[in-house]
């Protein structure tokens, strides 16, 4: 609750005063202050239903807001933008052939507790994933070789191998808790931590299985946040969710429908408004290991008959728009792109015709229904994988099916659940499918996830020299100039052998208010991933924010 500065009030009172006996002669009785009640900021999670008391950092089903709001990691490296920010790391510095990363910590960081953040519990925050290894969701410890305390101040991580970019793993993906409560628990992955002790700029205030709340923390070494009390509520439909939102009762959510301007924005344009940031690219990915898909001609013909505006415009309803050849997630990796690109792999040309002229060059040759076949008379007819219910990703793939079969390639639709979908695409079962890609702070995640041989997000399951040698000559070294060089190679081997095909750029979705605070992210102003649901940024954005006035 905001309170009235008592010496601001006393000078007020006692100018009143003044007046009151200049005018009249009488004293003026004594007043006292009453609070200033806030706005509550008033939040949708995502659909989620009834809530379950699970603050557990280690928990996949913990409550929004208990990563990011009550525990920290040692930095936050934007997705949307440049920035890095320190949170209870203050620096952090290579050395040893990149095989060593030693962090000093930000001085005099408090556990919500009173307690002092110290070393120890920094190094235990990463000893318990190996003690657990089920905790260790991100691997941590199939890179480490040791975590040590380096003095009163510094961490020290030894690497079994240079792998800078995994290093951001290591910095923003482990999140720090206090040695003294979690030690003793017996199995950590178990507990529901209803109280508990974090570094974050929130305490929890209560919790019911329709709504919790957060408090400001007076300790928060950041100062103690504007926004004094946040409110999650549980919605589990989309169109109940939609109309709080609409109504002026939702600050804060990450909600998808169409026609947002007409349905949103316009219910309040003073205050209602929306910035659907680039997510990652998402991808028709073709199985490398058909030979048919595994010819260069045959994935530039299907790209080249794409229409992607389509997909952007009708697919999507305007939100995300068409992806680039390099796959490269602009703008925010605008600075990655390599200034010599040809135009050609710039922007992709949308051209049924050329297409055509791809497959009857490499020897394809129309048969009685007008389908393209190969030599051996095999014709060009494929299934396109979509998980069932995606509604925009289904319309995407039935305009991409209708696009094949104007060039004769005959293309159907397999809608799927979402778990035969996934086993499909994990397992090489499948021939075309859409589906996303991988994103990090620099084109290299990108790139790792989608041209690394054995890599789970490798779903074409490419392999080649020329980008495993680029992947490793970016991983092994820290100077940015060497990096460059090597995303420089991939975005090349992307635009001109497309490994997988990309087709639009996914949207993170996120929708909010001014009415009663200000300071949001934008793409004017992109400092920090947007939704709710994206941590640790979600505390970031919220210690952005002011109250308006």
């Amino acid at each position: 609750m905001k309170r009235v500065k008592m010496g601001a009030l006393a000078a007020l009172l006692s100018g009143t005063s003044l007046l009151a006996l200049a005018g009249c002669g009488t004293t003026t009785p004594t007043t006292t202050a009453a609070p200033v009640k806030q706005h509550t900021l008033v939040v949708i999670p995502g659909l989620n239903g009834a809530f379950a008391d699970n603050f557990n950092p280690y928990s996949s089903s913990a409550l929004s807001g208990t990563l990011g709001l009550i525990y920290q990691p040692l930095f936050y490296f934007n997705l949307v933008g440049p920035q890095v920010y320190p949170l209870i790391g203050k620096s952090y510095q290579w050395s040893n052939g990149n095989k060593t990363l030693t962090v000093t910590l930000r001085p005099d960081v408090k556990w919500s507790n009173g307690t002092p953040v110290t070393v120890n519990d920094v190094v235990y925050s990463f000893d318990i994933l190996k003690k657990f290894p089920s905790l260790d969701t991100s691997g941590i410890w199939t890179h480490l070789n040791s975590v040590t305390a380096q003095g009163t101040n510094q961490v020290v991580f030894q690497f079994n191998s240079a792998d800078v970019p995994f290093g951001q793993f290591v910095l923003d993906d482990v999140y720090i808790v206090p040695e003294k409560i979690w030690s003793t628990y017996a199995n950590p992955a178990t507990v529901t931590n209803p109280n508990p002790v974090g570094t974050g700029p929130y305490l929890v205030d209560s919790f019911t299985a329709q709504a919790y709340t957060y408090k400001a923390n007076p300790l928060y070494w950041g100062g103690e946040p504007k926004v004094k009390k946040l409110q999650y509520l549980d919605y589990s439909g989309n169109e109940s969710a939609t109309l709080a939102l609409a109504s002026g009762k939702i600050d804060w959510t990450d909600l998808f429908f169409p026609h947002i301007n007409r349905v949103y924005v316009s219910k309040d344009p003073q205050y209602n408004h929306y910035w659907f940031s680039v997510g990652g690219t998402n991808m028709l990915y073709p199985n490398l290991k058909n030979p048919i898909l595994s010819n260069l001609a045959v994935r530039k013909a299907i790209s080249d008959a794409i229409n992607r505006t389509q997909l952007w415009k009708v697919g999507e309803y305007g939100y995300e728009k068409p992806a680039t050849p390099t796959a490269l997630i602009l703008p925010p990796e605008k600075s990655w792109q390599d200034p010599n690109l040809p135009a050609k792999d710039t922007q992709f040309t949308y051209s049924p015709s050329k297409a055509i002229k791809l497959l009857e060059s490499a020897g394809f040759k129309r048969n009685a229904q007008g389908i393209f076949t190969t030599p051996s008379g095999t014709p060009l007819s494929f299934t396109i994988d979509v998980p069932t219910g995606w509604t925009d990703w289904d319309t995407d793939c039935s305009l991409m099916a209708q696009d094949l079969k104007q060039i004769g390639i005959n293309a159907t639709v397999q809608e799927l659940s979402f778990g035969a979908y996934y086993s499909n695409i994990t397992t090489g079962n499948y021939q075309l499918a859409m589906s996303w890609s991988g994103a990090g702070s620099t084109p290299y995640y990108l790139y790792q996830s989608l041209l690394e041989p054995k890599n789970p997000g490798n779903f074409e399951q490419w392999s080649n020299p020329v980008t495993t040698a680029a992947l490793n000559q970016y991983r092994t070294s820290s100077n940015l100039a060497v990096q460059r060089q090597a995303i420089y190679t991939l975005e090349k081997a992307v635009a001109q052998n497309l490994p997988a095909i990309p087709l639009i750029y996914g949207a993170t979705w996120f929708e909010y208010s001014t009415k009663y605070f200000t300071g949001w992210p934008t793409a004017q102003n992109p400092y920090a991933q947007p939704a709710p649901y994206n941590y640790p940024a979600e505390g970031i954005v919220l210690t952005h924010l002011t109250p308006r006035s």
